[in-house]
């Protein structure tokens, strides 16, 4: 099995190590458990990957500023945590699956992680501990996702950025639903302002009819809406032109 050095060589590919963003080193092997081959000049790199290499410890990881993912799962680690915090300040997710830890107190060492947001521990004896999923939740409240779901059974975003939205909404996702609500707020008092616009229009027009009404009453002629009887008179001028127009047959 390739040691560690030459493979971390090999996958620089002749990038200087402050080009490179992301490094896997899988199935690679550490001769004395530490890490090896990496140095503060990673400075730029935001994922790494040492799965299956015979980790004991990690006292030899570099300080890696901009790293936001690690993962070392399938190694030897039992303790040693608390340096992540100082080494690897911005850290987002951690998969420590099928390692060597035991108990809860191994994981209040990751309590200075103030920017992590998902934990994997699949295959660790802890997971066997009982009320496992709420110690851990409880002793990392900065924590979203543990083995990839929350505490309300939601699973892990794909995505780096779905997960910084999940974790939860920020000030100005704040101010924008306030906004939205204040907008709405406006459009429904409009809209019952006009409403009761048009509904004072109809009642002055009812009004209006009435009065026209209550005229033509005193007039004594009969009013029904719109449509008003004809006056006898007009009549009979109609019988008379029927009668003129039969004689001039």
């Amino acid at each position: 099995m390739m040691e560690m050095k030459k493979r971390i060589t090999l996958e620089l590919r002749n990038r200087s190590p402050a080009e490179v963003s992301e490094l896997v080193v899988d199935s690679c092997r550490s001769s004395d458990g530490e890490v090896e081959g990496l140095s503060d000049d990673y400075q730029t790199l935001e994922l790494l990957s040492m799965v299956n290499v015979g980790l004991t410890s990690l006292a030899k990881l570099p300080h890696l500023p901009k790293l936001r993912k690690l993962e070392i799962s399938d190694n030897v680690i039992s303790g040693g945590l608390d340096k992540l915090a100082e080494k690897c300040p911005n850290l987002t997710y951690l998969n420590l699956s099928g390692n060597k830890i035991k108990e809860l107190t191994t994981i209040k060492a990751l309590q200075n992680c103030k920017s992590l947001r998902s934990l994997e521990l699949y295959s660790c004896e802890v997971t066997t501990l009982e009320d496992y999923r709420e110690g851990v939740f409880d002793l990392l409240p900065q924590v979203t996702f543990l083995d990839g779901f929350d505490q309300e059974d939601n699973e892990l975003p794909d995505s780096e950025a779905d997960l910084d939205d999940a974790a939860g909404p920020t000030g100005d996702g704040d101010e924008d639903d306030e906004d939205s609500e204040g907008s709405e707020g406006e459009e429904e008092v409009g809209l019952s302002y006009l409403m009761k616009d048009g509904i004072q229009d109809e009642e002055d027009d009812d009004d209006y009819v009435e009065e026209e009404e209550d005229e033509d009453g005193e007039d004594g002629v009969a009013v029904h809406g719109e449509k008003r009887k004809r006056p006898q008179d007009d009549l009979g001028d109609d019988d008379d032109d029927d009668d003129d127009d039969d004689d001039d047959d």
